[in-house]
């Protein structure tokens, strides 16, 4: 009777661990995935990187902020960019007749704030404008810094925290980084997608810190 009992303790315990082994391996299995598209976008964005001119940057003499940007550009109706971001990037974003949000939640992936009105939120250029001038663009005609200044297609232009957008400034990675670390892999890949776009140059420090920032993908 003894023998009895403990053999179907034994069985019991064997049918809990099969879920509890079947529930792990079902969580490998979601973060592995989640981690090979993270893999293949750093792995692409090596190769961008590879592909940039390495250079000293220019000086910042004669730049300014209407030299890319006198106004965010229309996409869409009344809509300008940075209405645009907002909508795109918020949740359950609510938008008056001159297409300017009213309501709407917020996440900001710098520092992983949760933003519940839209005067707390900034539309950020990843690569700055300011940045973008010393890597190259002070050579590009007006209309190439405007397209530049409000592009949707690109990785841009992203809807952030306005601490995190005013502690940023117009720094590159290898002087500031946003405080989440998880957003490191996506910053870099989106910071070198746009630079290669545009064929900005970088420079030997940003190069280093960009390819630090991949190892976290």
């Amino acid at each position: 009777m003894i023998f009895m009992r403990r053999a179907g303790r034994v069985a019991v315990l064997a049918l809990l661990a099969i879920p509890i082994t079947a529930v792990t391996a079902t969580q490998q299995a979601a973060a592995e995935t989640r981690r090979q598209p993270q893999a293949e976008s750093a792995a692409l964005a090596r190769r961008m990187l590879a592909q940039l001119n390495v250079a000293r940057p220019l000086s910042i003499r004669g730049y300014s902020h209407r030299r890319f940007q006198p106004r965010w550009a229309h996409h869409k109706g009344t809509c300008d960019a940075r209405e645009m971001v907002l909508a795109r990037d918020g949740r359950r974003v609510r938008r008056n007749a001159a297409c300017q949000p009213v309501k709407g939640v917020w996440h900001s992936p710098y520092d992983g704030k949760r933003l519940k009105s839209e005067k707390l939120v900034d539309v950020d250029h990843v690569v700055p404008l300011a940045y973008a001038w010393r890597s190259g663009a002070r050579k590009w005609s007006q209309a190439r810094r405007r397209a530049f200044a409000n592009d949707l297609t690109r990785p841009e232009l992203i809807a952030v925290s306005h601490s995190a957008n005013i502690a940023k400034g117009g720094q590159g990675p290898q002087s500031w980084r946003p405080p989440r670390r998880g957003h490191w892999c996506r910053y870099a890949t989106s910071w070198i997608t746009v630079k290669h776009h545009y064929r900005l140059f970088v420079t030997r420090k940003e190069k280093v810190a960009l390819l630090n920032m991949l190892r976290t993908c």
